[in-house]
């Protein structure tokens, strides 16, 4: 297998999540198996992407390397709970978490349930990029480059994921995400269903 046709990160995640995690993932959001599927496979490459953007960034690959070694080590006691998995979300976006949270919440339908989506998938894409860390032996730099390409991955690929990560990333100035953006976004995505 070439490592240009190498399966990205979020397709690994996702094969990784089929199966009982969707199913209790979806009795947790008391949402059905599909659209907690479609929710996932929007919020994955969300993650990622403002991940990868972050750590293009030489200060940020730094910190998320530092961040995913104390997780292998443990140093994140545990679970951590919801408290732990808040903490993540908010080194993940920073002040843009709540737009993040009402972005896919609006384009998958979840609504207020989608930050409590990406509080459970916080912790299992940091356990996920710690083990890759780990097993691939990356550095600060190689985590760096191989999460900006999820980041091109997911704009190029466009669909929700992308569609809510590039109205939540590319607005350098103000960071105001037009929500009627995000509204046409996720219409287009559902085929218009409401």
């Amino acid at each position: 297998m070439t490592t240009s046709s190498s399966s990205s990160l979020v397709e690994q995640l996702m094969s990784q999540l089929q199966g009982a995690p969707l199913q209790q993932m979806a009795q947790q959001l008391g949402a059905d198996t599909t659209q907690t599927q479609d929710a996932v496979s929007a919020a994955l490459p969300l993650l990622l992407g403002t991940l990868g953007r972050n750590a293009a960034q030489p200060q940020g690959a730094m910190d998320l390397f530092g961040a995913l070694q104390q997780h292998l080590q443990g140093g994140q006691g545990g679970q951590g709970g919801q408290g732990g998995a808040a903490a993540v979300l908010a080194q993940i976006f920073g002040g843009n978490q709540q737009r993040a949270e009402d972005g896919l919440g609006q384009a998958t339908g979840l609504g207020a349930n989608a930050g409590q989506l990406l509080q459970m998938l916080a912790p299992i894409v940091m356990s996920f990029l710690a083990q890759h860390v780990s097993a691939g032996g990356l550095n600060a730099d190689s985590l760096g480059q191989t999460l900006g390409q999820e980041h091109t991955r997911a704009q190029q690929q466009g669909g929700l994921g992308g569609g809510v990560l590039g109205a939540l990333l590319d607005q350098d100035g103000d960071g105001q995400v037009g929500l009627s953006d995000l509204m046409k976004i996720g219409s287009s995505f559902l085929g218009g269903r409401r």
